[in-house]
């Protein structure tokens, strides 16, 4: 497995950038991976209750989905390793200390922190200050 896995060096190069894009968390009971695909998901997930798919607001309109909170997506572009430990927790704590809740969801290469559209700026800026970027 490639990737970081030292905790102070993924903080103090992650470079949190925010994408411009708002997403919707979804879930659907009775929609198949294929049948979600058209939607253009930048996550799902498989869940007992249902698949759950992370939709841009403008495709999750399409579905009569987009009145669901808006996130905004931070992507810590350091390229942190699946078994790297502790950086979800000091992310998490960071933003807790603000008020600004915390969706993490780690890819490969990077993790990506989903927060309420309205509190992006400040998050993005905390996760900033937490690395040393100010």
């Amino acid at each position: 497995m490639s990737g970081e896995t030292d905790l102070q060096t993924l903080i103090s190069h992650m470079r949190p950038m925010l994408d411009p894009e708002p997403y919707v968390f979804c879930t659907f009971a009775a929609k198949s991976l294929s049948e979600l695909a058209e939607y253009e998901p930048i996550g799902l997930f498989a869940e007992t209750e249902g698949l759950t798919a992370i939709l841009p607001v403008e495709r999750a309109r399409e579905l009569g989905l987009a009145e669901a909170e808006w996130f905004r997506r931070i992507t810590l572009a350091v390229h942190s390793s699946l078994a790297a430990v502790g950086l979800t927790a000091a992310i998490a704590a960071a933003l807790a200390d603000r008020g600004i809740s915390a969706n993490v969801v780690a890819a490969y290469f990077h993790d990506h922190v989903f927060v309420p559209e309205e509190r992006a700026e400040e998050a993005l800026s905390t996760l900033r200050m937490l690395s040393g970027d100010l």
